[in-house]
């Protein structure tokens, strides 16, 4: 993986094609849908699609490791918790939580935003305004279903690693979140038969789920283009 504090190549995992895809459209990356290879400067970035939850996280990690990665980034959307961050607000946590074990893990620094707050990841989905409230009291600012997978496998190998979330929508907001969650394939994109049945049933949503797709576009873009940038810090 290089010399210490040396960075040639970055690994990119982004658990939705959504979230892949402005990384590999802002760096002109080729690859095969799931996997692609581009350069960000001088570094070399090797982007991968995870799909969702926190098995498929580690999943990913460990096939990004065997590409010789100095430095991985988990990059994508994250349901805030924390109201002052804006929709669109990029959060890089100071600690990264898993919800199931209680393990904490810490990002390696990389670019320009200062480090805030803490990340709660699991594979359930978190709604109740109680055990919001709760969370931010304890400092957590967003929610994942990912990144503290991903950072249990960095760390065990001893590969520094980073992650950039764009706040995409307030967890517990909105549409229930589960509904919007079944909209959706495992590697994020739309499920047209879902969304037109829902719709049917629901047609007063559909203002809701215009704006969360135009948040989610907004959060997506600004995490990447922060991964991006972390790159030439290196």
């Amino acid at each position: 993986m290089g010399e210490p504090g040396e960075v040639r190549r970055v690994g990119m995992l982004a658990p939705m094609q959504p979230e892949l895809q402005p990384i590999v459209r802002r760096l002109g990356m080729e690859g095969d849908g799931s996997l692609y290879r581009g350069r960000a400067g001088a570094i070399e970035v090797v982007a991968m699609l995870t799909t969702i939850g926190m098995t498929a996280g580690a999943q990913a990690a460990q096939r990004i490791l065997d590409h010789d990665v100095d430095w991985v980034m988990v990059v994508g959307i994250a349901g805030g918790v924390d109201r002052s961050v804006p929709i669109g607000g990029v959060i890089v946590p100071e600690v990264v939580i898993d919800r199931a074990t209680g393990s904490q893990f810490r990002p390696a620094l990389a670019g320009k935003l200062t480090p805030r707050g803490v990340l709660s990841c699991g594979d359930e989905l978190i709604t109740g305004q109680p055990e919001l409230d709760a969370m931010a009291a304890q400092g957590v600012v967003a929610v994942d279903m990912e990144t503290a997978a991903v950072a249990a496998v960095c760390d065990a190998a001893a590969c520094r690693w980073s992650v950039f979330r764009g706040i995409s929508d307030y967890a517990g907001e909105g549409l229930v979140d589960a509904a919007v969650f079944a909209m959706t394939r495992p590697d994020g994109t739309a499920d047209p038969e879902v969304i037109a049945r829902y719709l049917e049933e629901n047609p007063d949503r559909r203002k809701v789920l215009a704006r969360l797709a135009h948040d989610a576009n907004l959060a997506t873009e600004a995490a990447a283009a922060a991964a991006i940038d972390a790159c030439a810090s290196f």
